[in-house]
């Protein structure tokens, strides 16, 4: 029999943050205690503040009967002379029967005891306490909290439980709490428990007592709000996703307002006041024409007809903060950006402070500006001279917002705040640019450095990082990466290929340890590949190909492992790959550095001549890229072909064996110059 079941646990207040980063394992978790149970059925979990609840419209209310099969030792073992041994007994014992009523089954190839055993069904209502038990002590918060003289622990205490199936409550305590057929509703509605008389009346209980249960449904009710808003007052609100998760899990009964502040605080940075008001008052900011107003929008969870107070009352809290913050900006304006101070910050044990940090970034940067000077002066109009005196600046500068108040206050603006006051206090655009970018890409999706110069800066952040903390030791282990050496690795990966820019990590590692403690530079060269192989979406075999080819420029492998997939993936590849398999298998016993003579007077078959003559165009011709180049030295396949066919390439004669091998040689040494295809797998 199925009959509807409801189960709401009511807290004081739930942390937004904590509650939506474990959404998914607790819905999963309940389904698998489900079928821990064989109770598996169709249910919804859903969520505010203020109770966690799960609705199932079909439940069972008793367990289905189940069989279990149960295997014993091999018959051998089980019997001895015809008689049981005690391996036969235990499993007896084990089984709850007597030897006699025990079968024979086959498990592995072998005979062995067997038996069959039954296991009735129970009624479902004798079992939720315990899964509801063990449902709550899945959830990991994190941080939990004790309550009262209670050992036991929760993300907040448990202030009622609600469990009914179809009309009746199902008994069970949760933290002391006995279920009962009791909720709550909106506090401004009803401080008072509320009587349910079934599951389906929970809903109507809630919508009349102003508490919207479903996140979805809250989400779309401030969504309609923002577009009545921005209607009305002909403004943008900015959309943030992290912070509307956020508001939708603090709010049982959303409306969104617009609040205003002075517009003198729109002296500020934009990030400023946008950080300040959401990391503190979870506000949502306003645009009008494109530039931030003197306005925010405040998801109220309040009940009422009269939402002027809740407005005033925000903007009297937003005052403040944003009086702060101009403070810190004025009086970082006077100080200036120093980075002596920086002296002072200890950066990592081994690796001295953060300003020697800065010198060496500064180091790198300087480098880096030498190596792309005569792109950088295309693209600035600025000399060799002067952009390196501009990274050396940019890259001492770039930590020093470290030190200022602003950034102290609020951490997540550094390199933003450096960018402004460098703009503030005259600095080049090209250096507050790169300071602001430092940092960039901070993840898969972020975004990359504005330009070339400001990619120097973020280069050098990110190598300083991964060059630093391998000399000390702070190499990532398995799924450990404390540093986010992994992150550093992919960054630069990424910048590379976006500006398609020469970085030989050999090459760079070479130029630039002289900087750090002696290291095993090798293991760095290993690092940087690991991550090309989670970095670029190819075939393994296909990245492994081009690095087996020697290649070490991170761009050019990015650009040979773009062609090569792009080959490789055509539907006739893997016909047109088995001849030039063979061609790889013929050459790798072969010195390839070698001198591979080819002397056309020897060719005593024409395919010999055909196939020669065939390579030689080929390998005359210029290409535009590495696909053309690539699909140039595949279309020998059918003179590979003829000559396979005709020519005995192994000959007697060691002069004829050796021109034969040396001309496929040559042509598996032209491929080796992009990929060495006998690492490809098809």
């Amino acid at each position: 029999m199925l009959k509807p079941l409801l189960i709401e646990i009511g807290v004081e207040e739930l942390p937004a943050v904590p509650l939506l980063k474990i959404l998914d394992e607790i819905e999963k978790s309940w389904a698998k205690i489900l079928e821990a149970n064989r109770l598996l059925c169709e249910f919804e979990f859903s969520y505010t503040p203020r109770r966690l609840v799960l609705w199932h419209p079909e439940f069972p209310t008793r367990q289905p009967d189940a069989e279990e099969e149960l295997f014993g030792p091999p018959l051998q073992v089980a019997f001895r002379d015809g008689q049981p041994t005690r391996a036969a007994e235990s499993f007896a014992q084990k089984c709850g029967v007597a030897l006699s009523e025990l079968g024979r089954g086959e498990k592995g190839g072998r005979e062995v005891l067997y038996y069959k055993k039954s296991i009735p069904g129970v009624a479902s209502e004798t079992l939720l306490e315990e899964m509801v038990h063990t449902w709550i002590g899945s959830m990991r918060f994190g941080k939990m909290m004790r309550w009262g003289d209670r050992h036991d622990e929760f993300i907040r205490p448990v202030r009622w439980v609600l469990a009914m199936l179809d009309h009746r409550v199902v008994p069970m305590e949760l933290f002391g709490v006995q279920s009962g057929d009791t909720t709550r509703i909106h506090r401004q509605v009803s401080f008072e428990p509320v009587k349910v008389a079934s599951p389906k009346a929970y809903f109507e209980t809630l919508q009349e007592g102003g508490v919207d249960l479903f996140a979805d449904h809250r989400r779309e009710t401030i969504l309609e709000g923002f577009e009545a808003i921005e209607a009305k007052e002909e403004v943008e609100i900015g959309r943030d996703d992290e912070l509307m998760d956020e508001v939708v899990a603090i709010t049982e009964y959303p409306t969104p307002l617009m609040g205003r502040f002075d517009e003198g605080f729109l002296k500020l940075p934009p990030e400023v006041i946008m950080t300040s008001m959401k990391e503190h008052q979870r506000y949502f900011p306003v645009f009008k024409k494109g530039v931030l107003h003197n306005a925010f929008i405040v998801v109220s969870n309040a009940k009422t007809d009269d939402f002027s107070q809740v407005v005033a009352g925000n903007e009297r809290v937003l005052k403040p903060r944003l009086a702060d913050a101009m403070f810190f900006y004025e009086n970082d304006l006077k100080n200036g950006l120093d980075p002596e101070g920086l002296r002072k910050i200890v950066f990592m044990d081994g690796l001295g402070s953060m300003y020697d940090k800065s010198v060496r970034e500064s180091v790198i940067a300087t480098g880096l500006a030498d190596c792309y000077a005569d792109r950088l002066e295309k693209e600035t109009g600025k000399g060799r001279g002067e952009l390196k005196a501009l990274a050396e600046r940019a890259a001492m500068l770039a930590k020093a917002d470290l030190l200022t108040e602003m950034v102290y206050e609020f951490t997540e603006l550094q390199g933003i705040m450096g960018y402004y006051y460098a703009k503030a206090l005259g600095e080049d655009d090209l250096v507050a640019v790169a300071i602001r970018d430092q940092y960039l890409p901070a993840g898969e999706e972020s975004d990359l450095p504005e330009n070339l110069f400001a990619a120097l800066t973020a280069l050098a952040y990110k190598f300083d990082n991964l060059m630093g903390l391998f000399s000390v030791g702070k190499i990532p282990t398995g799924s450990r990466d404390p540093f986010a050496l992994r992150r550093a690795a992919a960054g630069i990966i990424r910048i590379v290929e976006h500006f398609d820019i020469s970085f030989d990590i050999a090459e760079m590692i070479e130029r630039f340890k002289g900087e750090y403690a002696p290291f095993d530079t090798k293991a760095l060269e290993s690092f940087f590949e690991e991550r090309l192989y989670k970095q670029l979406d190819a075939n393994p075999s296909i990245i492994a190909a081009v690095l087996a080819s020697g290649e070490r420029d991170i761009a050019e492998i990015v650009k040979k492992v773009a062609a090569l997939k792009a080959i490789a993936e055509s539907d006739e590849f893997k016909e047109i790959f088995t001849t030039f398999k063979r061609v790889a298998n013929i050459s790798k016993d072969m010195d390839l550095e070698a001198d591979l003579a080819i002397d056309p007077s020897l060719f005593e078959k024409p395919e010999e001549k055909a196939l020669y003559e065939a390579f030689e165009r080929v390998t005359a011709r210029e290409y535009p890229d590495y696909e053309t180049q690539l699909d140039a030295l595949f279309g020998l396949k059918p003179e590979l072909d003829r000559f396979f066919d005709h020519v005995m390439v192994n000959a007697e004669d060691e002069k004829l064996r050796r021109n034969r091998r040396n001309l496929v040689g040559a042509i598996y040494k032209a491929f080796k110059a992009v990929a060495d295809i006998k690492e490809i797998s098809v």
